[in-house]
């Protein structure tokens, strides 16, 4: 289990994706593998929208939170203060926004994805969890 809080910043964001990397590489799913990318670019938008959209004041950050479960399914929580913005998947996006597709990526990356109330304070959580076979996976 790993658990860190990050400021709400594009660097905490990228901090948050680079350990995220780092700890599923020493669990045994390599940089370079399939597990380990997948994730990361998962943790990269739950963070960054975490740091954008997740933030209610300059001194509340986010924390991350990734646990492999026995049953082959490495868990992703990304968790802000921020409980009235609640993530959606657009069904369309502008081909000429600059944003707007995060979690269209997470949706077609992870086996499931959701949001649940923050358990302990205001704000919320959102998870992704990925299926793999072994170590790596």
């Amino acid at each position: 289990m790993f658990t860190q809080c990050f400021s709400s910043t594009p660097r905490g964001a990228r901090l948050a994706r680079r350990l995220v990397a780092h700890r599923l590489d020493t669990w045994g799913h390599p940089y370079a593998g399939e597990v380990n990318e997948t994730l990361a670019l998962i943790t990269a938008e739950l963070a960054a929208n975490a740091a954008r959209y997740g933030r209610t004041a300059p001194a509340r950050d986010f924390r991350v939170h990734l646990v492999e479960a026995v049953d082959g399914t490495v868990r992703v929580e990304v968790t802000d203060t921020r409980a009235e913005r609640l993530p959606v998947v657009a069904g369309v996006v502008d081909p000429e926004a600059e944003a707007g597709r995060g979690l269209l990526l997470v949706e077609a990356l992870a086996c499931r994805w959701g949001v649940m109330p923050r358990p302990d304070g205001p704000g919320k959580t959102v998870w992704a969890e990925l299926r793999v076979t072994g170590p790596s996976g």
